[in-house]
C-alpha cells in the first residue's frame, strides 16, 4: 500500500502568501495530521504532491514524505499522475488523500482499502450524506445504488443538485488500474483542467465496480478552504484533544479556554485553571498546577509544581517548584527542586539551584546560583558589556542584598553576601560580605570605620561618630 496526498494548490481563498496546508492547527501544520494518518494506515511514507507555488510544503515535509512535482495546477487529475510516476513498482493498493482534511484517522483509511477489496472494485470513494452539501460534488448512484459519476456542482442539474450525498474527496485504487487508466483523463475545455473524479466514470467504462464508503457527517472529512473553516477545525481538534486529558487524569477548570498543543503531555493530576496556553514540547508532572494567565512553550515542568501568571520558555522546572505570579523563565533557563521564582522575576540562560528564593523584580542573566542562596528584591547580572555576554557565578547559600547589580565575569563564593545596593565588580570570596559602589570586601559583621566630624571633613555636614541620622540609617546588612 501507499499513499499519495494532494497539497499543490495555493489556496486563494485563504488569502495567505503561505500555502493553505502549512497554517496550524494546534501547534502543526494541518498537513502534518494527514500525513501521519496516511503513515500509519500504509506503513510507507507517503507521496506529497506540491507544485513550484508551494515549494515550501516539500521542504517542510522532506524528512517524512516523498515527493512529487506538478508543474502546473491543472487539476486533481493531473496531480495524480505526477505522484504515478514516483510511485513503488511493489504497490498494489494506493490510497489518494486532501492535504486540507486534517481530522482525517487511519482507522477511517483501513475501512476504505477493506471496502475496495471486499467488492473487488477498480476504486473506492468516500461518500457523506451532509447536513449543508454546500457546492461540494454530488454522488451519482444508479437504481440498484451503484455509484456512477461525481458531478460538480456547477455542472448539475436542479435535480442532482438537490442530491445530499457528497463527494469526500478521499479514494482507493486499485494500483494495476490506476496506472493504465490515468492517461485517459480528458482535459475541460472550460478550466483547462484534469479531474480525479473522472476515474469513477473510466472504471464504470471498463465494467468495473466503483465501492462507496458511507461516512457519518461527524466532521472528520472536513475540507478546510479558509481561516474561518480553519478556525472551526481548530476548535474541534482541541475540544477532543482536551476531552482525552482530562479522560486521562487531568483537570480543566474551564476547557474552552484551555489552549493545547498535539504536541503537549499531561500526567495524571494535572490541573490546568483557566486561561493558559501550552504550546510545543511541554510536559507538565503529576500534581502540577498552572495558573490562570499562563504560557508554557517548549518546557519541561516537574511534579508538585505551581505555575501563575507566568511565561516559561524552553526551559526545565523541577519538582515543588513555585513560579509567579508575572514572572518569566526565559529560553536556556533551569530551576532546581523547591526553588521560589516571585513577582517579576526573570531569568535567561541560566540555571538556579535546589531551594533558591528569587522574589521580586530581578533579573538573572547568564547565571549559576547555587543551592539555598537568597535573591534580593532588584538584584540584576549585568551579562553584557555590549559587544559580549558574561557569566556570573554565585555559590550555595549566598545571601544577596536588595538592588545588587554583579557585574560580570564574577564569582561570589559560598556563604559569601552583598549589602543593600552594592554594586559587585569583583570576585568575593566565600564567606566574605561585599558592600558599597564600587563593593569592597569586608568580614561579616565587622565594624565600619567611625565618621568624621564637619569640621574634619572641611567644613561638610556628615554625623559625628554614634550619631544617628533620619535621612540615611546605617545599619550592617
Amino acid at each position: 500500500m501507499a499513499a499519495i496526498i494532494l497539497a499543490a494548490g495555493l489556496g486563494t481563498r485563504m488569502k495567505s502568501r503561505v500555502p493553505k496546508v502549512l497554517h496550524e492547527l494546534c501547534g502543526r501544520p494541518m498537513l502534518a495530521y494527514v500525513v501521519d494518518a496516511a503513515a500509519e494506515a500504509t506503513g510507507r511514507r507517503p507521496i506529497v504532491v506540491y507544485s513550484p507555488q508551494t515549494d515550501a510544503v516539500r521542504e517542510a515535509f522532506a524528512d517524512v514524505a516523498d515527493t512529487a512535482l506538478q508543474e502546473e495546477t491543472r487539476g486533481t487529475g493531473d496531480a495524480l499522475l505526477s505522484a504515478i510516476g514516483v510511485l513503488p513498482d511493489d504497490v498494489d493498493e494506493v490510497l489518494v488523500l486532501s492535504g486540507d482534511v486534517p481530522l482525517i484517522d487511519a482507522v477511517l483509511l483501513g475501512d476504505l482499502l477493506e471496502q475496495r477489496r471486499l467488492d473487488h472494485a477498480a476504486m473506492a470513494v468516500t461518500a457523506v450524506a451532509a447536513y449543508d452539501p454546500r457546492d461540494l460534488g454530488r454522488v451519482i448512484r444508479n437504481d440498484a445504488g451503484t455509484v456512477e459519476r461525481v458531478v460538480e456542482i456547477k455542472d448539475a442539474t436542479p435535480e442532482e443538485a438537490e442530491i445530499g450525498e457528497i463527494n469526500a474527496g478521499l479514494y482507493a485504487f486499485d494500483a494495476g488500474w490506476l496506472r493504465g487508466r490515468i492517461g485517459s483523463l480528458s482535459v475541460s475545455p472550460s478550466t483547462g483542467e484534469q479531474y480525479l473524479t473522472e476515474l469513477i466514470e473510466l472504471a464504470r467504462a471498463d465494467g468495473r465496480l466503483v465501492a462507496a464508503l458511507d461516512v457519518e457527517d461527524d466532521g472528520r472529512l472536513l475540507g478546510i478552504n479558509d481561516r474561518a473553516e480553519l478556525a472551526q477545525a481548530e476548535w474541534d481538534m482541541r475540544a477532543a484533544l482536551n476531552a482525552a486529558h482530562m479522560r486521562a487524569g487531568v483537570t480543566m477548570r474551564d476547557p474552552s479556554t484551555v489552549y493545547l498543543d498535539s504536541s503537549v503531555q499531561l500526567a495524571a493530576d494535572v490541573t490546568i485553571e483557566p486561561n493558559v496556553i501550552l504550546r510545543g514540547s511541554t510536559t507538565v508532572g503529576e500534581g502540577s498546577v498552572i495558573g490562570s494567565g499562563s504560557q508554557v512553550i517548549d518546557t519541561i515542568i516537574g511534579s508538585n509544581c505551581r505555575v501563575w501568571a507566568s511565561v516559561l520558555e524552553s526551559s526545565t522546572v523541577e519538582d515543588e517548584v513555585t513560579i509567579g505570579p508575572f514572572a518569566h523563565l526565559r529560553p536556556g533557563s533551569s530551576v532546581g527542586r523547591g526553588a521560589e521564582i516571585g513577582n517579576y522575576a526573570e531569568i535567561k540562560n541560566s540555571r538556579l539551584g535546589a531551594g533558591v528564593k528569587q522574589h521580586h523584580n530581578s533579573y538573572l542573566g547568564d547565571a549559576e546560583v547555587g543551592a539555598g542562596t537568597n535573591v534580593g528584591a532588584g538584584t540584576i547580572t549585568a551579562n553584557y558589556d555590549g559587544q559580549q555576554k558574561f557569566r556570573t557565578t554565585i555559590g550555595q547559600d549566598v545571601f544577596l542584598g536588595v538592588d545588587t547589580m554583579l557585574r560580570a565575569p564574577v564569582t561570589l563564593g559560598d556563604g559569601s553576601k552583598t549589602g543593600a545596593g552594592a554594586v559587585v565588580t569583583r570576585d568575593v570570596p566565600p564567606g566574605k560580605l561585599a558592600v558599597g559602589v564600587p563593593a569592597r570586601i569586608r568580614e561579616p559583621g565587622a565594624k565600619r570605620a567611625p565618621r568624621t566630624t564637619s569640621q574634619e571633613t572641611g567644613g561638610r555636614s556628615e554625623p559625628a561618630p554614634g550619631a544617628t541620622s533620619k535621612h540615611a540609617p546605617e545599619a550592617d546588612p
